[in-house]
């Protein structure tokens, strides 16, 4: 129960001191204590973790913003961008669903693109912490296992330290995971920290992982990392993604298939 505590308290001082940084640009180590009432040491080996997920630059002092954050639409705006191409990916996406399977749609437009094209497919088990993609199969077909959390409503999901109880008890065959930005140096990444948290969950808890992302989020930076694009299995994306990022995440050792 304390391990959990403090979980839950390091991932709301990390929200913060993003939150400080992103909306000051550079903060100092001495204003992050006095604002968060932690000691300096607390503050400097969350900046270190920061830095090494790609959300930060520390600098002699303090710490500062990413250059190049990606800023993240309203969901239904997101919808529309590319969406051509996102149904085009999500069709691919589930040729890899089989009958009996268990499967993880997380909360991206992506995803959601996907829930249609399975209403049809009794024999399957969904995981979820997507309202939007909960709300599509709620009328039948699959099983549906929705994980509860904290509401972000911005993404309609289920977010935060609250998802781990029920995440930490499943094992899914595959987990399809979407993202806001996709860079090979800053990896996979995010707008919230909640978010982020419960992404790189979902990552511990699959067989099999399956990136979902159109060509619009390639080479982009957002705000939080939440995992490597070489932890995906299968990278499906549309033929407008650079060829040389394709490249280097094949020699990798990620199946890419473009649509």
């Amino acid at each position: 129960m304390k391990t959990t505590e403090n979980r839950e308290l390091a991932v709301e001082r990390e929200e913060k001191l993003l939150a400080r940084v992103k909306a000051g640009r550079i903060v100092r180590v001495d204003a992050l204590v006095r604002d968060l009432g932690v000691s300096a040491a607390t503050i400097r080996r969350d900046l270190e973790q920061l830095e090494k997920r790609g959300t930060l630059r520390r600098v002699h002092g303090g710490a500062m913003a990413v250059e190049s954050n990606l800023d993240e639409p309203l969901f239904d705006d997101k919808t529309q961008i590319a969406a051509t191409e996102k149904l085009c990916i999500a069709r691919a996406a589930v040729g890899f669903v089989k009958p009996g399977a268990s499967i993880f749609l997380d909360g991206g437009s992506t995803i959601l693109a996907m829930a249609p094209l399975l209403r049809e497919m009794t024999d399957l088990t969904v995981v979820t912490n997507s309202l939007r993609v909960a709300a599509e199969l709620a009328g039948g077909g699959p099983t549906l296992i929705i994980v509860g959390g904290e509401l972000r409503r911005r993404s309609q999901t289920m977010v935060g330290p609250l998802t781990e109880p029920a995440l930490s008890a499943l094992h899914v065959d595959i987990a399809f995971v979407g993202t806001i930005g996709l860079d090979l140096e800053t990896g996979l990444t995010t707008t919230d920290p909640r978010e982020a948290f419960t992404k790189r969950l979902i990552l511990r808890r699959a067989q099999q992982i399956i990136l979902l992302a159109d060509s619009s989020k390639c080479g982009k930076t957002s705000f939080i990392r939440f995992g490597s694009p070489e932890e995906a299995h299968v990278f499906i994306t549309d033929s407008s993604t650079p060829e040389h990022l394709l490249k280097v995440l094949r020699r990798k050792g990620v199946r890419v298939i473009t649509v």
